[in-house]
Order: structure tokens, then sequence, then C-alpha cells
């Protein structure tokens, strides 16, 4: 939940920068990446500390 908390900040830390090279597609593309990379990260994470 937390990984889920961050991936979302990120995102709209991403959002708010007013790049020129970050279209509607490529943040939609670029959330599911971060939202994919998290979850991937925190099963890793919880699988390993037991």
């Amino acid at each position: 939940m937390t990984a889920m908390a961050g991936a979302s900040g990120v995102r709209s830390w991403l959002q708010t920068r007013g790049w020129s090279w970050l279209t509607p597609d490529r943040l939609r593309r670029t959330t599911v990446a971060v939202f994919a990379i998290a979850t991937v990260v925190s099963t890793v994470g919880l699988a390993g500390s037991g």
C-alpha cells in the first residue's frame, strides 16, 4: 500500500513539472510503469524479509 502511495506521489510530481515532452499518453505509460515497478519492488521486499 505504501508503494502505491509513493507511485501516486511520483505521478503527481511528474504531472506538475510541465515538461513539454511529457504528453498525456506518455504520462499514462509512465504511470503504468511506475505502478508496476512499485508492485514488483514491494513484493520482492516483503518476500525477502521473512
